[in-house]
């Protein structure tokens, strides 16, 4: 019995890169982490996706090709302190390879301490996160890795790792286990490998002696919560956001309000949801009411001070504001537009009466020689070319048909109607 106190997803965790299931964008023959590796090379990185995908055996299995000595902290209970220990026997006795698991939960400061060891290849850092490194990672840290972002494990690769289980544990392989339905397992198990293992060693345990017939039903019966009905660490967790973000760009409040409880309920991280409020509330709300984006700024704000349950509220009156806001993807349109023209025209030169002018050479090249100060006219305006000559007259923000963007659309054709047509 000794042997079944290490759990099952520990006994059976591969080895090596090749034993890994899933990941074949990273770990596959043409996979772009598996290159690099196979030459030779050990960038610092870090490993981006949900929980049960293979980051930490990953960093074990690439300790292992390595022959680097392996060390690992988790930043919910490890600190500067430890960090430091890590770098100093580094220095001692040579080149380690140090993995920080939920890396994202490390202070600014705590990150700030890897930095030169990183830097100077003292340590190979391996950070695995399941949140967005763009928000949650120190940018000289994320700059001085690459980054590498897992997928969630599909049906058959959760297949894959059930059957590798059945076959090559030592306890559970000595069993006759017969899985009639897997529909359950897989669903509560929501692409996470270890939960899945967790949850096949709680049915295969809950059995005495003899055959094992694993059903849905029995499965269900066992786990001691409501059937999912959002799994964020699944496929559902792109279908629901995506649900989510067009009800209420489509101005329903009700179904906004039934997809976010479907994410509460799920335990989505509310700091993702309050991001995608955020996006949205520029990209499809815009001009046509630009306080929707000081909404947003102040729900983001309060839901990461909060959190749950507290931020439901919170995360409900951002919701339905944006979704009952006026619509509008002007500003999205007119950065797409000019995106579209500098690639077309490439970087066309600066009119020389916009350019500045603070070197005697400068002015006498007429640098700003003809600009003409806005504020010192009466109306503080002046009609002058702001753009390159070839691009003169080139419309790229077109005001959407709303009440906002109308008074905008009217001070346009009273500035600029000589120029642009509106």
């Amino acid at each position: 019995m000794k042997g079944l106190l290490i759990p099952l997803a520990e006994r059976i965790r591969p080895r090596n890169l090749d034993q890994v299931v899933g990941q074949d964008h990273l770990l596959g023959k043409t996979g772009k982490l598996r290159i690099v590796l196979d030459k030779g090379l050990l960038p610092s990185m870090i490993l981006w996706g949900p929980p049960g995908v293979g980051k930490t055996t990953i960093a074990q299995a690439i300790s292992d090709k390595f022959k680097l000595p392996f060390y690992t902290l988790s930043a919910v209970s490890a600190g500067v302190k430890e960090v430091r220990t890590v770098i100093s026997t580094a220095k001692d006795s040579g080149q380690v390879l140090l993995f920080i698991d939920e890396i994202h939960r490390f202070s600014k400061s705590q990150q700030d301490s890897l930095l030169a060891a990183v830097e100077n290849g003292t340590i190979k850092l391996i950070g695995a996160t399941t949140e967005n490194p763009s928000f949650e990672v120190i940018q000289p840290l994320l700059s001085r890795c690459q980054v590498y972002t897992l997928k969630d494990l599909n049906k058959q690769e959760m297949l894959a790792v059930l059957d590798r289980a059945l076959k090559e544990d030592e306890f559970l392989s000595k069993k006759n286990i017969i899985i009639s339905e897997s529909d359950a397992l897989l669903l509560y198990s929501g692409g996470d490998a270890r939960r899945l293992l967790n949850l096949i060693e709680l049915v295969v345990n809950s059995f005495d002696d003899g055959d094992i017939q694993i059903t849905n039903d029995m499965v269900g019966s066992l786990v001691n919560k409501k059937q999912a009905n959002y799994d964020k660490s699944g496929e559902q967790h792109y279908d629901v956001i995506s649900a989510f973000i067009k009800s209420i760009r489509g101005s329903d409040p009700n179904a906004s309000l039934y997809w976010l409880v479907r994410m509460i309920e799920g335990g989505e991280d509310p700091k993702f949801i309050a991001r995608r409020l955020l996006i949205l509330a520029s990209e499809d709300i815009g001009l046509a009411n630009p306080t929707a984006l000081v909404i947003a700024t102040s729900c983001f704000q309060a839901v990461s001070m909060i959190g749950y349950p507290e931020c439901e509220l919170i995360l409900s009156q951002t919701v339905i504001y944006l979704a009952t806001s006026p619509k509008s993807n002007s500003s999205y349109t007119a950065l797409k537009n000019a995106k579209l023209k500098l690639k077309s025209t490439g970087n066309l030169n600066v009119p020389l009466h916009l350019r500045n002018a603070p070197t005697k050479l400068m002015k006498d090249l007429d640098y700003g020689a003809v600009y003409q100060y806005p504020h010192e006219n009466s109306t503080s305006f002046t009609e002058q070319e702001y753009l390159p000559e070839k691009l003169s007259g080139s419309v790229f923000y077109e005001p959407s048909l709303n009440e906002r963007e109308n008074q905008i659309r009217s001070l346009l054709k009273k500035l600029w109607n000589s120029k642009y047509q509106y």
